[in-house]
């Protein structure tokens, strides 16, 4: 049912989505970032950038914003793997439609902002 489904893989991907466009815009900066805690690097890296007027602060905010929700999908599941053990289904139902929608339009307006800011880095 249409109450019923879930969209965590969504804000999971959209994260992602916006994960990487940062690493590839900080790449043409000259900032590599890895592991260990490549992700908190990444973001440290891009915050940086933000702070220093280099890109538009709404664009650190969208960045803040999926982190928290993927951090949270992340220990919601790691909460609910340890109740349960193993599970058949990894669907988290605080994952729903509404905020996996908002991931999506943070997504889609941080990859093409930064999309443009790449190419004219070239």
């Amino acid at each position: 049912m249409k109450e019923d489904t879930y969209y965590s893989a969504t804000i999971s991907h959209s994260y992602y989505s916006i994960f990487y466009a940062a690493k590839a815009y900080l790449l043409l900066k000259g900032i590599k970032t890895q592991t260990p805690n490549e992700h908190k690097k990444t973001f440290e890296e891009f915050s940086k950038l933000a702070e220093a007027g280099t890109i538009d602060m709404e664009l650190l905010n969208i960045y803040r914003t999926m982190l928290i929700k993927a951090d949270t999908l992340l220990h919601i599941f790691e909460l609910e793997k340890g109740k349960r053990g193993k599970f058949t289904y990894r669907r988290i139902p605080q994952a729903n439609k509404e905020p996996a929608e908002e991931s999506i339009k943070n997504a889609q307006i941080f990859f093409k902002s930064i999309f443009r800011l790449c190419e004219h880095a070239v």
